[in-house]
């Protein structure tokens, strides 16, 4: 009998630890979602992406904590430009362990539509305090021209 109450408070605690994490999804930043491994579940994220422009490049930002640059992988495919990496887990955190985290490890793709007028030879990306920014430069056809404007003679109007 005692066994039975201690697995039945145990299976009470642990249905509230799933209900208080399905709670707090969402508040930490990262768009959550539930992706199959094949041999379980495990949550990924979408690294969150802040977009810029200036005169000469778009800028483009990407929040990707934890992660390093040899987890990091960006591509430009036509004019998809594609991030993708992995934020490992700690070495400490062994597989199957019950544990809470407020972060999310895994896997991660992220790919957007650059748009046409952007220089994709010139592509640059800088890894820094778990921000990854990349510019990409305008093309000097692209950019904005001012154009001259000259004073005419002045013409009366005519009488329609």
């Amino acid at each position: 009998m005692f066994k039975t109450m201690l697995w039945d408070i145990e299976q009470s605690l642990e249905n509230f630890r799933r209900s208080f994490e399905r709670m707090l999804s969402g508040f930490d930043g990262y768009n959550r979602r539930l992706i199959s491994t094949g041999d379980g579940s495990d949550w990924a994220f979408t690294p969150a992406v802040e977009t810029a422009w200036t005169d000469n490049a778009m800028h483009l930002r990407f929040v990707v904590p934890g992660v390093s640059e040899k987890d990091l992988k960006v591509t430009v495919q036509g004019n998809t430009l594609t991030v993708q990496g992995e934020r490992k887990a700690p070495e400490y955190v062994e597989e199957g362990e019950s544990l809470y985290s407020g972060l999310i490890y895994g896997k991660f793709v992220r790919s957007l539509d650059l748009p046409n007028g952007v220089d994709l030879d010139k592509l640059e990306a800088r890894l820094h305090d778990g921000v990854l920014d990349i510019r990409v430069p305008v093309k000097a056809e692209m950019k904005p021209k001012q154009i001259p404007i000259s004073a005419g003679e002045s013409r009366k109007a005519i009488a329609a």
